[in-house]
């Protein structure tokens, strides 16, 4: 065996080791008797994977917090050191599957974009989070503004729905709670949650309560108006994506037909359409073809993404 389907082999054992020790072990439950006084801890990998994320943790230090911002996001509890380590492994493995297959080019680029995926599949996490808050929004203002009716504070009426509410709007609650207990200024806890949500809606929740908090008034009714006017919004929402569906569907049947057609020829006549791969001017009309299908696809984008 030749020295670099050694290498290739030993990058994929090394990596699958690393991977499964991080997916598989339990990384967060600590058992009774490693918490006493002089307990060893865990096996060899549990160990070797141990000194692994400690040694990531290192090295983001001040670098991270960007990227623990995107996990708290998109509502991942998965630390971003082991996080990290887990892609790094994935992108080992795909370099040296192309190693061992003699596709180098193809290894480079799977590595290459393996933490692009991993980046899209958490925004992908992030907006479907968001987008469930969002309907959670309207029977969060009622359930906090029956709470306070029924003589509850405040602070009382956002620990009883961080307990009893719904993901991810439970979390959040709980966290701004938390974060008033040990001494933080509910205004701020509450505008980070803007923050991570971005929600325009909640912001103005956030407003009404500030402005509540200054200068007095019946905040059970505020939150009735604003919760109100949230659900008016929905409404229009609603009619406008009904109204938007027709035209988001042809742009995507129309951004998808080039591909379709590309497909449908390889398989007819992988000669006929092979010669725009083995013909500069076949690369040159698939340059042209993508800079047009670009421009194309975002000016349907403005056109179909309605802004009210």
């Amino acid at each position: 065996m030749s020295p670099l389907l050694i290498v290739a082999w030993s990058l994929i054992g090394v990596s699958s080791v690393v991977f499964f020790v991080l997916m598989l072990l339990p990384q967060h439950k600590v058992s009774l008797e490693r918490r006493r006084m002089g307990a060893q801890s865990g096996g060899t990998l549990s160990r070797a994977a141990d000194v692994t994320t400690n040694a990531v943790e290192k090295f983001l230090s001040g670098r991270g917090n960007s990227f623990s911002a995107i996990l708290e996001e998109a509502g991942v509890t998965m630390p971003l050191k082991e996080l990290v380590v887990i892609v790094f492994s994935a992108c080992m493995a795909f370099f040296a599957i192309g190693l061992v297959t003699g596709q180098v080019a193809l290894g480079v680029l799977l590595a290459l974009f393996t933490p692009v995926l991993a980046r899209v599949a958490l925004s992908v996490l992030a907006g479907r989070r968001r987008a469930k808050f969002e309907s959670q929004l309207d029977e969060t203002l009622q359930m906090l503004a029956g709470s306070l009716r029924a003589g509850y504070s405040l602070p009382q009426a956002l620990a009883t729905i961080g307990q009893e509410g719904s993901a991810p709007t439970s979390l959040e609650l709980a966290r701004v709670t938390n974060e008033v207990r040990v001494g933080r200024s509910m205004q701020e806890a509450l505008n980070d949650v803007v923050e991570r949500m971005r929600n325009e809606d909640f912001f103005w929740v956030t407003q009404a309560i500030g402005i509540n908090r200054e200068v007095g008034g019946n905040l059970a009714d505020v939150l009735d108006g604003v919760s109100k006017t949230i659900r008016q919004r929905a409404e229009i929402r609603g009619q406008v994506k009904s109204l938007a569906a027709d035209g988001q569907l042809s742009a995507v049947i129309l951004m998808a037909l080039p591909f379709a057609v590309a497909g449908f020829l390889s398989i007819a006549s992988p000669s006929y359409i092979g010669q725009l791969i083995s013909d500069p001017l076949g690369w040159g009309m698939l340059a042209a073809g993508a800079v047009m299908m670009s421009i194309g696809g975002i000016w349907l984008y403005k056109i179909i993404n309605l802004k009210f």
